[in-house]
């Protein structure tokens, strides 16, 4: 490939697609950093494709080489394996090492909304680590936090829909009364691809026009699907509980206790003004046909 092409880790994934698909609506020339080449819908990608490779330095590195914008989608969502987030902070290091080694000019790295290496969920305290490497890189950079990213490969929403279509009764944990903020995909890539073209460094949350409780966001999405099942407002513990069982059931991980407590704690929730434009609503409706009809796995997505 020619220089002067973008780089996006992840494009045949969830946010890396909507980024990916963006910039090859603008005529952007786009290469992929991937495991996964094969993903189904991977051929409606015209990418070209490189893998992402972090035991091999100087491959990675001459992947990068002549790209001017790295945008930065890789994430683990829990531990699995041998593979935990201090693998993936330091996958992180190598991979910001190597951009500024091949000479890309910018890094657009995704992070998430509260981030903070005080805090006591490993998930938010890596992803704040995350954002010091690339803070420290000699690239220009910008770091976009997204709350709750909602879009048509979304697992989450995805599946409250598929169990609300299934089951009587679905648990709220706790009260049910914190807030979550959601946010469109298509928003986050086109916020994401506006700090890319921003010449000053900087830090800004990607978050969507309305923040509701969870409650409210169950709710709205069982009156798009057309269900009204009994709402239980449950412990966390014992929420954690049946979602335990449930996993089990579909061989997945649904749910982590990380997960949960930040949700609980309205980590999904942005202190600036919402840059996002997209409601959930109107997304729930235009898609309540096909929202929640099959199970999304997250271990079928990222890990089989």
């Amino acid at each position: 490939m020619e220089p002067g092409f973008d780089v996006v880790t992840g494009a045949f994934s969830y946010t890396g697609r909507y980024i990916a698909r963006r910039l090859l609506s603008q005529e952007r020339r786009v290469r992929t950093l991937t495991n996964h080449p094969t993903r189904p819908g991977a051929e409606d990608i015209k990418v070209d494709v490189a893998p992402l490779q972090f035991t091999d330095r100087a491959a990675l590195v001459e992947s990068l080489r002549g790209a001017d914008v790295l945008y930065n989608t890789y994430w683990v969502r829990f531990r699995r394996g041998r593979m935990g987030f201090g693998d993936a902070i330091a996958n992180t290091r190598t991979l910001v090492g190597a951009a500024a080694e091949a000479g890309v000019r910018k890094i657009v790295h995704i992070s998430v909304s509260n981030p903070s290496v005080d805090s006591p969920l490993d998930y938010y305290a890596g992803k704040a680590r995350t954002e010091e490497i690339v803070r420290g890189s000699r690239l220009q950079w910008a770091i976009v936090r997204p709350t709750l990213v909602f879009g048509t490969e979304d697992i989450l929403i995805n599946n409250i829909a598929w169990l609300l279509r299934r089951v009587p009764m679905f648990v709220i944990p706790g009260h049910g009364t914190y807030r979550v903020q959601p946010v469109s995909v298509e928003d986050v890539a086109e916020i994401t691809i506006w700090a890319a073209e921003q010449t000053d460094n900087m830090t800004l949350d990607a978050a969507g026009p309305d923040t509701m409780t969870y409650a409210e966001l169950v709710e709205g999405i069982a009156i798009a699907v057309g269900r009204r099942p009994h709402l239980v407002v449950m412990p966390p513990r014992l929420t954690m509980l049946a979602a335990d069982i449930l996993s089990r059931y579909m061989k997945d991980v649904t749910l982590t206790r990380q997960e949960l407590q930040g949700l609980m704690e309205e980590l999904l929730v942005s202190h600036e003004k919402a840059r996002g434009t997209r409601r959930i609503d109107n997304w729930l409706l235009t898609n309540a046909d096909l929202v929640g009809r099959t199970y999304a796995s997250e271990l079928d997505r990222h890990w089989r």
